[in-house]
């Protein structure tokens, strides 16, 4: 067996051992080589299972927490889809495997710019990415079917939320930016919004405006 098959063995079986265990995503994840999302120094720790720094002062998270993720929007084939959050762009690489529309917004031009070079050199042309105050999300494309918050809010934003289709998903880390936070699944319903928790988390805060480009 090849060093890069082993490779992807290992990363797939660390996927399932925290919990990641749809085939889907589990099939998406395989798809998405994590490799070119990540550049510099820290391009060697690719394929383990931990969250790495990228440029803008950002982080790419660790890759059993995107699967987490991904896994709890249990995203349908025909789904239109909203990351707050571009970051590396791996995120919504995977979701583009899953969903048939992918908006991804980050308030950093030059993260929006790599991840879209990236995805056009995997060939994923269902991805819209959008340089803008995720904050507000994307209401001239909503409603969405799920959404995707990959910073801390202190309170899942009712911007966001009106977002969201009756019926849709939204997954997003909730606490103080230097504390504990939860990963907490909303579920929309006529009644109202359903939360579960899955577990603790640390993301980099969402914040209003647009960065200042390093």
């Amino acid at each position: 067996m090849s060093d890069d098959a082993t490779r992807k063995m290992q990363f797939l079986y660390a996927l399932r051992s925290k919990g990641v265990t749809d085939k889907r995503v589990l099939s998406a994840m395989e798809a998405i080589d994590r490799g070119p999302f990540i550049r510099g120094i820290f391009a060697e720790r690719a394929y383990e299972d931990m969250p790495l720094p990228i440029a803008c002062g950002q982080t790419i998270s660790q890759p059993s927490v995107v699967g987490l993720m991904t896994q709890a929007l249990r995203i349908s084939p025909r789904d239109k889809v909203l990351e707050i959050g571009t970051g590396s762009g791996y995120q919504a690489a995977i979701l583009s495997k899953l969903a048939r529309r992918v908006y991804t917004i980050d308030r950093h031009s030059r993260l929006v710019r790599e991840a879209r070079e990236l995805f056009d050199l995997l060939d994923l042309t269902n991805i819209t990415a959008i340089t803008g105050d995720g904050s507000y999300g994307l209401p001239d494309q909503a409603p969405f079917d799920r959404i995707i918050v990959t910073a801390a809010a202190e309170d899942p934003p009712s911007t966001l939320m009106e977002q969201l289709k009756m019926g849709g998903v939204m997954v997003i880390p909730v606490g103080q930016s230097d504390a504990v936070q939860h990963l907490i699944v909303a579920h929309k319903t006529p009644d109202g919004f359903e939360y579960d928790e899955l577990r603790q988390v640390r993301f980099v805060p969402l914040l209003e405006g647009l960065g200042k480009d390093t």
